[in-house]
């Protein structure tokens, strides 16, 4: 089994692997670079050695490439009361950063 990591970004954990791709909420400062680190690691595995952070695994970072940004499909909210002729439609379209695992390093 290869190494894997669980991370936290955007208030959301997400099971990473080397080569994996994941989407993730737009970080600050992400804007040009090539690079992106995450070193909220929580949990860290190989074939041997298990890490649990307490809350985070000291000094693991999660070396990800930059692949750009990207935006969620659209979610309609539609409320409607009845009878009173009161009809509400929102949509919202998040901004998501898209992220190529490159090293998990420990």
């Amino acid at each position: 089994m290869s190494a894997y990591a669980i991370v936290e970004t955007g208030s959301k954990q997400y099971w990473v692997e080397p080569k994996s791709i994941l989407e993730v909420e737009l970080l600050e400062g992400t804007g040009g670079q090539g690079e992106v680190v995450l070193d909220r690691v929580l949990f860290y595995a190989d074939g041997n050695t298990v890490l649990v952070g307490t809350p985070v695994v000291k000094g693991a970072q999660v070396i990800c490439e930059n692949l750009g940004e990207i935006r969620a499909p659209k979610v309609i909210h539609y409320r409607m009361r009845r009878r009173k002729a009161s009809r509400r439609k929102h949509g919202h379209r998040q901004d998501l950063l898209r992220l190529r695992v490159k090293d998990i390093k420990v």
